[in-house]
């Protein structure tokens, strides 16, 4: 069981997507304001298991529930 503290950079790397600062700033730059009718699983830029990955990380409260929460917070800014 992985029980190291994740973070922005460890969920970016683990969806499979560039996890500097500047990609993880440019990636929610682009996609930003994600409208409050969109659950964050559901956003039109994710691969299927990009959200599915999310999907079962929210719905199973498991251990990358807090850091999908604050990405999903980032989003609607």
């Amino acid at each position: 069981m992985d029980t190291s503290k994740h973070s922005l950079q460890t969920l970016f790397e683990q969806l499979g997507l560039p996890s500097g600062q500047k990609e993880i700033e440019d990636f929610i730059g682009r996609y930003s304001p994600l409208p409050s009718e969109i659950a964050i699983q559901d956003a039109p830029f994710w691969s299927e298991s990009q959200s599915q990955f999310l999907e079962e990380g929210l719905e199973e409260d498991s251990d990358w529930a807090e850091i999908i929460d604050e990405l999903d917070a980032l989003l609607r800014h």
